[in-house]
């Protein structure tokens, strides 16, 4: 869009008021001059009427003389700023309003026609070659036992009442003209509301189109535009965040499968070129099997999560005793904990505590939980795991003491790959996988998983799974 749309806009505008003026000039002209001409023929008319009824019909009956007729019709004349004529069915003229009574010298209109009204009452024109512009002349008849004697015709030029119109359609014009200068108003709303908005948003898509997700941009409106604006830098914002993570992601897995294949390799070229001695092979192929196991749980781990967010997890739920999956998992960390001097205690609520979930994801949790409680625990500590009963929740608590977790990484944990820098020397073997693992299992059951921690003193975490009532079949 290069103003084309603010271009549209106006030359939608110029064309209402051209077409406007158009209308005006036209239609509304000719509309007005036809309502004044059937206005002023229906008052001429009213006039005519009265005046054949009384001054023509007493003519007519001679009880008034001409010359009283003559100066009645002279005073309506310039009332009415109208010529009146008294004429006879022949087409002579036995009054003029405006011109002097001469008997001696009667005018006659040629080819003159009552019937040229067509059964109206006036008629537009030169009335039989009598004026030289056009004229408006109103017919009333003069009768008198049922015999039309004359005729009372009033004439008023066509141009009085054409400057009557164009009067009225000044008017027009004005009011049209504050109209277009109003109508501006909106032109204003729609520059400010509108189009200096939608050129920000559309430069924006341009920025983020050419890559540039972290520009920023601000509308500072609270209609659709507004909200426009803030949903695209919002996805504008997720998509770089996205990025960002991509990027971070796979510098997190090639650091992760460098690291273990850099140790292979410089112990097996150091075994094959003898600088280590084969008495000590033994020792330094433990080494790389316990590489290659890093780097099968790496993958495991990778494929699992990929599993999990393409196919999202398929759950075999079922009705399992909570307490007795606490003691067969914590039963696998007994020599761990054995060489760490760690002890395990478990606090547990009734000798069985039924559950609804998948007994192997939940499993799973929990000894991810417990790996890391004993990794970062210290010597001869102890580790809590804690079932508790919470309305139709079963809460279970994994709680260490060792080296917790600073308060600006609690939310950063659940990220893959993600390790503090305090768990970094401890954990060398930890894929950073194991949370994150964690977190989309426990979501998958639409259940909670929370952590509390502090730097120095220990970290719990406390998941929830759904209780099953012991009278429950």
């Amino acid at each position: 869009m290069r103003r084309t749309l603010y271009l549209k806009f106006l030359l939608a505008y110029l064309i209402f008021g051209f077409f406007g003026f158009i209308a005006v000039a036209t239609f509304v002209s000719n509309m007005t001059l036809e309502q004044l001409k059937r206005e002023r023929a229906d008052s001429l008319y009213k006039e005519a009427t009265l005046i054949a009824n009384t001054y023509a019909s007493d003519l007519y009956n001679n009880q008034a003389s001409l010359d009283t007729v003559k100066t009645q019709l002279d005073a309506l004349d310039t009332y009415l700023s109208a010529t009146i004529w008294i004429i006879n069915p022949s087409g002579r003229i036995i009054l003029d309003s405006s011109a002097p009574v001469d008997i001696d010298n009667p005018i006659i209109v040629e080819h003159f026609d009552p019937t040229v009204t067509a059964g109206s009452y006036y008629t537009v024109g030169n009335f039989f070659d009598s004026f030289t512009e056009d004229t408006l002349s109103v017919f009333a008849p003069i009768t008198s036992h049922f015999k039309v004697n004359g005729y009372v015709v009033i004439h008023i030029p066509m141009s009085t009442i054409q400057a009557s119109s164009d009067n009225l359609l000044n008017i027009s014009y004005i009011l049209l003209i504050i109209m277009l200068l109003l109508s501006m108003i909106i032109l204003f709303f729609f520059t400010e509301m509108v189009y200096i908005p939608l050129r920000k948003i559309t430069y924006a898509t341009e920025q983020y189109a050419i890559g540039n997700l972290h520009y920023e941009f601000q509308v500072d409106s609270a209609d659709e535009m507004g909200y426009l604006a803030s949903s695209l830098s919002y996805m504008a914002s997720e998509i770089a965040k996205s990025e960002d993570n991509q990027k971070k992601f796979v510098a997190n897995v090639s650091h992760d499968f460098r690291s273990p294949l850099t140790s292979i390799k410089g112990y097996l070229e150091a075994m094959l070129d003898g600088t280590i001695p084969p008495e000590i092979h033994e020792k330094y192929l433990q080494i790389v099997l316990n590489e290659t196991e890093r780097l099968t749980k790496l993958t495991n781990g990778l494929l699992q999560l990929n599993n999990m967010n393409t196919r999202g997890m398929i759950l075999e739920r079922t009705d399992f005793d909570v307490n007795q999956m606490i003691r067969n998992t914590a039963a696998t960390f007994e020599g761990i904990c054995k060489n760490k001097m760690i002890g395990i205690e478990l606090i547990l609520t009734g000798e069985h505590l039924l559950v609804n979930a998948d007994m192997d994801k939940a499993q799973q949790v929990l000894y991810n939980l417990l790996d890391n409680a004993i990794k970062f625990s210290h010597n001869d500590s102890i580790i809590k795991i804690e079932t508790t009963e919470k309305s139709n929740k079963v809460l279970i608590s994994v709680k260490d003491n060792g080296i917790g977790i600073p308060k600006d990484s609690l939310k950063l944990i659940w990220d893959r790959f993600y390790k503090t820098d305090l768990s970094r020397g401890k954990d060398k073997k930890g894929t950073g996988l194991g949370l994150s693992i964690v977190k989309e299992i426990i979501h998958a059951h639409g259940e909670n998983i929370n952590v509390v921690s502090t730097e120095g003193v220990g970290t719990e975490f406390i998941f929830t799974l759904a209780k099953v009532d012991d009278d429950e079949d």
